[in-house]
């Protein structure tokens, strides 16, 4: 069976072999989603002095000004001015978005209710806005951007899918957004940062990162099922050298594969009015696309439980803390598939030893789930601790402050919590894969051990035939005694005939025997054997049959 056909659900064109988990897949026409690329974790955040520079580069610094445009079309460099040509460049931000010749933009307000809301009319069909590369939709868009929003909406939520180089350029300039965000995100950089705090009035927080979601196999679209066919060894075409890539998906016997997905968040907060900005790097492949996400926090608006905390605390970090449930979600999903599919490699283990290699691309690949857990962990952390500085305004009681804090406190302890119940999963997941490839090394070597047995009795055959023949006691060999060739013969063929019998004869499990066959049944398993043959069917008389029974299924 082929590789493409089990891998059929996930399958499209991509020409770089290095993009795919398993490296060496024969008929690489048609490949799993790209791998994510390693991240640069020193461009993360704004900490970093060096944005996006090469330290081992020239410094010299050029006496020719730059003349910037101060308009949106200047970002970032007309609010960032140490962000020259040269870093934008390296960073990829404004070259990976080019690509786009469209970006679809999802909005959502939650008013000072604590309701959610979409717009009826954004410059778009409804509470979507469709921004092409043309100068008229750009300005469009950009008016939208800058009209003063009613004074009843605490948090507005813009989704942005396919981003394309001017959307980048307006939402930056209008939210004075720093360009780590943009880069973290378009390369999959882990990050959490706060910045622009400004006691009483607010300031910028963003939260970039990784986590692992679960295709299913009864979510694709297209293709026969591999449910159909037997369980299929992602491993298997690789030779023994291929280099194992934690970044790629992790395809699974049973047609579904794990992938790393990214929730890319901006938050601007402020006293009167907040902005969130969900960055949403490709809604091919499956992975988490603006539209399915708003529409989720649509779910959470009408939420009994996250109904009342909004009503509670006015403080709007709660709608980015309710987008961070969404990740433990597919974690715990992701989880609850990969924990079949273990159990299934450890029913292989027991009937196929040669499975070894597919056990270690597992345990690496939940060594990266590691990393990726405790980046959600940490990112909740920063959540709690990172005190939103616009409820030190005096629009809000010490009282308002009081249980806000409580409430913000308890929600990111029960996030906590299920991360810390992912994690000991993962952990069970990995010991049992220990104690499986335990069982496989201890396999090998009785193996081994056995096969050295049997060289060494090979060797000593040849002498120990010889000796016995020239010590039997028959007349051909040894003049005068009773006994001949033709007896010795005659023994030796019934006693073995007579082990045969005895031995499948005390054997359960044979393919002399039925299923669940009986004692007596087995005791006369050279004539049901015999009968079998003799009355066996034709095979065209077979095939005919098993067609019928095709016909009825």
């Amino acid at each position: 069976m082929s590789v493409s056909r089990i891998l059929a659900p996930f399958l499209k064109v991509h020409d770089d072999p290095k993009d795919i988990a398993l490296q060496d897949v024969k008929n690489t026409v048609r490949a799993l989603p790209p791998a994510v690329p390693a991240p640069p974790y020193r461009h993360a955040a704004p900490s970093g002095p060096w944005p996006w520079m090469d330290v081992n580069g020239d410094f010299t610094t050029s006496k020719t000004k730059t003349v910037i445009d101060e308009s949106w079309r200047g970002y970032p460099q007309n609010l960032f001015g140490n962000w020259t040509a040269d870093q934008v460049q390296r960073s990829q931000m404004l070259d990976k978005c080019s690509i786009n010749q469209s970006s679809t933009v999802y909005w959502m307000n939650m008013l000072h209710d604590g309701s959610f809301t979409t717009p009826l009319d954004m410059g778009g069909n409804g509470y979507t806005t469709t921004v092409t590369t043309q100068r008229e939709d750009e300005d469009k868009f950009w008016n939208i951007l800058q009209t003063e929003r009613p004074k009843n909406i605490r948090v507005r939520s813009i989704f942005v899918d396919n981003l394309t180089s001017p959307v980048l350029r307006m939402l930056g300039t209008r939210y004075n957004i720093e360009p780590f965000f943009f880069t973290s995100s378009i390369n999959w950089i882990p990050s959490r940062y706060q910045e622009a705090s400004s006691h009483r009035e607010g300031d910028h927080i963003t939260i970039t990162l990784p986590f692992v979601r679960a295709l299913r196999e009864s979510q694709s679209s297209t293709s026969p099922t591999p449910s159909n066919h037997a369980p299929h060894n992602p491993t298997s075409s690789q030779s023994a050298g291929t280099r194992i890539n934690t970044q790629a998906p992790y395809p699974m016997g049973n047609g579904s594969m794990l992938f790393i997905d990214l929730l890319a968040i901006h938050m601007v907060r402020g006293v009167e009015t907040n902005t969130i900005i969900s960055y949403h790097p490709e809604s091919t492949w499956c992975r988490t696309s603006a539209k399915r996400l708003h529409s989720l926090m649509q779910l959470v608006g009408a939420s009994v439980y996250w109904q009342k905390i909004f009503s509670k605390s006015k403080d709007p970090t709660f709608v980015f803390l309710a987008i961070l449930w969404y990740a433990l979600y597919a974690w715990d999903e992701s989880f609850e598939l990969l924990d079949n599919h273990v159990s299934d490699l450890e029913t292989r283990i027991l009937r196929n030893h040669g499975i070894t290699r597919e056990l270690h691309i597992l345990q690496a690949h939940l060594l990266h789930y590691h990393s990726l857990l405790h980046g959600f962990e940490v990112s909740v952390t920063f959540i709690e601790k990172t005190r939103n500085p616009a409820m030190e305004s005096s629009d809000f009681s010490d009282k308002q402050r009081t249980e806000s804090d409580g409430l913000m406190m308890k929600e990111c302890e029960n996030l906590l919590s299920e991360i810390d119940r992912l994690e000991k999963r993962r952990v069970m997941l990995s010991s049992r894969l220990k104690n499986t490839r335990t069982l496989t090394e201890a396999t090998v070597r009785d193996s081994a051990a056995m096969k050295q047995i049997s060289y060494l009795t090979m060797v000593f055959l040849p002498a120990s035939l010889i000796a016995s023949v020239f010590g039997m006691n028959v007349a051909e060999i040894n003049p005068g005694t009773l006994q001949t060739l033709a007896h010795y013969v005659e023994t030796t063929i019934s006693l073995t005939l007579l082990t045969i019998y005895i031995v499948i004869t005390l054997q359960t499990h044979n393919s002399f025997h039925e299923k669940n066959a009986t004692f007596l049944q087995r005791a006369v398993w050279p004539v049901l054997s015999i009968r079998r043959v003799m009355f066996k069917p034709p095979a065209i008389a077979q095939k005919a049959n098993a067609k019928t029974v095709d016909g009825m299924v």
